[in-house]
């Protein structure tokens, strides 16, 4: 029987678009802005320019020329929310490769078992959904590997295949563990270090002890390492300081001079040339002795919150950091200057994007959680290369990005609107507020008697209210003719001054906005579950009601003729009356709608959809035919750039569609 045979028919066409999408698929190319957060790196034992760096989006990357470029390699597990703290390459075959990961704010995770170099992976089902938050093989023996988990430590003899637990079962002290280290002579000998406190083990498991004296009571132990040359000598980094034992763990001593309980030392590494030089990666920069702990150096500024520590085995003067917001940072000194070593990295998470309508080439995209290192960043060559253009935005998250009539530019952020005066950014506080509603006319009083004289009712006027401050989020941008229109979290407000001054929309009772779209002098704008509609520039507003299968907007969008398009979870509507009544597009399936933009030059709708679709759609007007490329990426906007198409993507960049690729057409009958 066919299979498609009981399936709706508008399934079966679903289904038929995907399976030629499949045959057509070209992915999208990446292209920065290069940085965001990195977290862990790998060498290659036999290679020691070829490493892998790890990433909190589920993407591992390698560079074969000692991180000075790096490529994707492989998106581990398919998801944008593994954070890949451990990366191990067997020492015997560099071929194998073992990776362990997490998910913030979740017990999920799991081992991730390469053999042909990355190319592609398998998960061992003795770990699938453990929450893995060390792994190290033991220095003797490359089969050997132990993982830390939420549940324990667990140890595989097979190169990572298979994995038991060795740590006992439900115990309610030895277990959420976040940091492993292994003898390098004895593979018996373990060492763990919990939320709490850390342990060994001198027989592979079977007895633990927990080795506390000398530390305080409670510390989360992130890292610990074992001298290679002298195994008795233990570093633990801890959230109450770093700790120094020379009797393999029996006694700590809290090193002095670093770090206060301000500062949280996440990584230790030791020079493995040197044993007296040890790295310290903290909350609050990179920290190094030179002399066995005995006196510290910072080394960087206490800006830089580092994950991963990595010194060259083969040049000590080789050392690189993997940073929060700042990916790679490298130093050819041994640690005492860095730059950063971001090219082919991007793990950005973009949330807007603009062109400049004066300049096809210059184009801007804003960024949200990279506080300083973040912001606005601007590409004169159609986003081949970045730069950050982010002075006196005060590390703010940008959440739209607009342009007036004079070609300034506009930055929406969390806390205001910014206007880009040269090169620094400045905040517009000349925001005029509606005056606040008349009182209501009082009854039932005493009346004049009969043929006194009526003294006529006072008028009162109540004036705009100029704001000192205006620091709302500021969701959304649009343009209509020469008329600025911002959707904010306090209001809803227009510019006919190219964003110099601003003032709130009259007519509506304070509320948040979320969405704002215009063309010429209709202007649309939303919340998550109603909307309204002006069709004189803003000077008359209609409530209209929204699709009733959606039950919550997501995205909007209007087009030269006046058609109204909204989206959200349950698929993308559009109206030709004015919001009286919303349909479908024939022939355009799709759901959890990212995005809808017009673009006025090509007459088409451009549409993202599903955080876990990469296929990307055009509405072409007014025929309505339909036009799909597979991006090879999860989308979250998409717009024009000259003869070729721009994406922005959850957390890794922008990506841009090589101008040969072909698309697909379906015409709508």
């Amino acid at each position: 029987m066919n299979r498609f045979l009981r399936l709706p028919l508008a399934l079966v066409a679903l289904l038929l678009v995907v399976s030629c999408l499949s045959l057509h698929a070209a992915s999208w190319l990446p292209y920065g802005p290069d940085g965001g957060d990195a977290r862990a790196f790998a060498i290659d034992p036999h290679d020691h320019a070829h490493m892998y760096l790890g990433t909190a989006t589920g993407w591992m990357y390698e560079s074969r020329n000692g991180g000075a470029d790096w490529k994707r390699l492989a998106w581990i597990g398919k998801r944008d929310d593994l954070v890949l703290d451990s990366i191990v390459v067997n020492g015997a075959d560099s071929k194998q490769i073992v990776v362990g990961a997490w998910v913030l704010g979740s017990p999920d995770g799991g081992i991730f078992l390469s053999k042909d170099g990355g190319q592609s992976w398998q998960s061992p089902s003795d770990m699938q959904g453990q929450s893995i938050r060390a792994l190290t093989p033991a220095p003797s023996n490359p089969k050997t590997l132990v993982a830390g988990t939420l549940k324990g430590v667990y140890q595989s003899v097979d190169g990572g295949e298979h994995w038991k637990l060795i740590s006992p079962v439900g115990s309610q002290e030895l277990h959420e563990v976040e940091s492993i280290a292994i003898d390098p002579v004895d593979p018996q000998i373990i060492y763990a270090g919990t939320w709490h406190l850390p342990w060994k083990t001198v027989d592979g498991g079977q007895h633990w002890t927990n080795i506390k004296q000398g530390v305080i009571d409670d510390s989360d132990v992130f890292s610990i390492i074992v001298d290679p040359k002298d195994p008795k000598t233990v570093y633990a980094s801890a959230c109450s300081g770093i700790y120094k034992s020379q009797t393999g763990g029996d006694l700590f001593k809290k090193v002095q001079g670093i770090p206060s309980t301000a500062r949280r030392t996440r990584v230790l590494m030791q020079d493995p040339t040197n044993s007296n030089i040890v790295f310290a990666g903290t909350t609050e920069g990179l920290w190094r002795t030179a002399d066995s702990g005995a006196t510290w150096q910072r080394t960087t500024g206490p800006e830089v919150i580092i994950n991963d520590v990595f010194v060259d085995p083969t040049n000590a003067n080789r050392v690189m950091l993997a940073t929060d917001r700042g990916g790679v940072l490298a130093s050819n000194d041994g640690g005492n200057s860095f730059v950063q070593s971001n090219n082919g990295f991007s793990a950005r998470q973009i949330t807007s994007y603009l062109a400049d309508a004066s300049s096809p080439s210059s184009v801007y995209v804003g960024v949200v959680n990279d506080k300083a290192l973040g912001g606005v960043f601007a590409s004169t060559n159609g986003g081949l290369t970045w730069s950050q253009t982010s002075s006196g935005l005060n590390g703010h998250d940008v959440f739209s990005l607009a342009q007036g009539p004079d070609s300034a530019l506009l930055a929406g952020t969390r806390h205001g609107i910014y206007r880009l005066q040269g090169v620094t950014w400045s905040r517009v506080d000349n925001v005029t507020l509606n005056p606040p509603p008349a009182p209501p006319t009082r009854t039932g009083k005493k009346t004049a008697h009969a043929g006194a004289a009526q003294k006529a009712p006072a008028v009162v006027v109540h004036k705009s209210i100029p704001l000192r401050s205006f620091e709302p989020a500021i969701n959304a941008f649009a343009r209509g003719g020469d008329t600025l229109y911002a959707a904010t979290s306090t209001g809803l407000f227009e510019s006919t001054t190219s964003g110099q001054s601003w003032r709130e929309v009259p007519g509506f009772e304070p509320r948040g906005w979320n969405f704002v779209a215009a063309r010429k002098s209709i202007v649309l704008a939303s919340n998550l579950n109603s909307a309204v509609l002006s069709f004189d520039g803003g000077q008359q507003w209609t409530t209209i009601k929204l699709p009733e299968m959606l039950d919550q907007v997501s995205a909007m969008a209007v087009d030269d003729a006046g058609g109204l398009w909204v989206g959200g979870r349950q698929g993308i509507f559009v109206s030709d009356d004015k919001g009286a009544t919303w349909q479908t597009v024939k022939d355009l399936f799709l759901r959890d709608v990212n995005s809808i933009f017009y673009d006025d030059v090509s007459q088409r709708v451009l549409i993202a959809a599903g955080s876990k679709n990469t296929i990307a759609f055009a509405v072409h007007l007014p025929d309505r035919k339909i036009q799909y490329w597979n991006t090879g990426w999860n989308l979250r906007l998409i717009r024009p750039m000259g003869d070729h198409l721009v994406g922005t993507t959850w957390f890794d960049g922008v990506v841009i569609q090589p101008r040969m690729v072909d698309s697909k057409e379906m015409a709508s009958h």
